[in-house]
């Protein structure tokens, strides 16, 4: 499901125009990437929780030339999908 899928389905829910549903879509997803950003972690009971999490330095190679890169660490988002959310899926809802 694409934004624009995922906003027609919101404007009909709610009885809204599709451009309002989208601006709803991007608060949300602009709220929890700010969040993330701050340190902060989102919780939404059912659907899942959103935090981040450290990958440490380690050393890779070049698949082309086989030589060794250090691969910096870093900040990635991590999704954790609630138990509702989980069973949703494996029954196929």
């Amino acid at each position: 499901m694409t934004k624009s899928e995922m906003a027609e389905k919101l404007a009909e829910k709610i009885n809204v125009k599709k451009q309002q549903a989208e601006e709803i879509i991007n608060i949300f997803s602009n709220s929890v990437i700010e969040a993330l950003a701050s340190g902060d972690k989102v919780e939404i009971r059912g659907f899942g929780s959103f935090r981040v999490r450290e990958r440490a330095a380690k050393e890779g190679r070049n698949p082309k030339t086989g030589e060794k890169v250090l691969v910096p660490a870093k900040k990635v988002p991590f999704f954790k999908t609630g138990k509702d959310f989980r069973e949703a899926v494996d029954q196929g809802d």
